[in-house]
């Protein structure tokens, strides 16, 4: 079955077209509506963005994969990224992914056994000024510690109902 968006995405797709002076200039929130409705970004998910936008593919998987904030490959329903550039660094973010791969039960890269929670590095968040800070989806937690980190995955483990994967 070939992939396609649903009419409530081509709507979205629709709406920012409009907003937009080329289909070039759409393609950043375009893939976002495209990993949002398919969780990721597949080679597929790209074809169909550069279809639906009238762009060359190259041109639509280059700049997916350019930036770190489009996800090539499954993720779980909680993707927590630990930013680990100069700042967190020194404000303790190896602390805190020591702290989240403990409770989640994964290292950095990794994905819990079912299927909840994602956890990874990333070079920059942009919130120097409020690190170490850690991505959750798409909302921020600031200025990070080890507790705060563990009550994180507390209040996110409820959330999810999520039983496997770490303490």
């Amino acid at each position: 079955m070939a992939l396609a968006f649903s009419p409530e995405a081509n709507d979205q797709i629709d709406a920012i077209l409009k907003r937009y002076p080329t289909r070039l200039a759409a393609l950043i929130p375009v893939l976002f509506v495209a990993q949002r409705t398919f969780g990721y970004l597949s080679s597929e998910a790209m074809e169909l963005v550069a279809a639906r936008l009238d762009l060359p593919p190259a041109q639509v998987i280059s700049t997916a994969t350019f930036y770190t904030m489009f996800n090539k490959k499954p993720v779980g329903r909680y993707h927590v990224q630990v930013c680990k550039n100069i700042s967190c660094y020194l404000r303790g973010a190896d602390e805190v992914t020591s702290c989240l791969s403990e409770k989640l039960g994964v290292r950095p890269g990794g994905t819990t056994p079912d299927g909840a929670f994602t956890l990874e590095e990333v070079e920059c968040l942009a919130a120097c000024g409020r690190a170490p800070v850690v991505q959750v989806n798409e909302q921020y937690h600031e200025w990070q510690t080890r507790e705060s980190a563990a009550a994180l995955v507390a209040e996110l483990r409820e959330k999810a109902g999520a039983k496997g994967g770490g303490v």
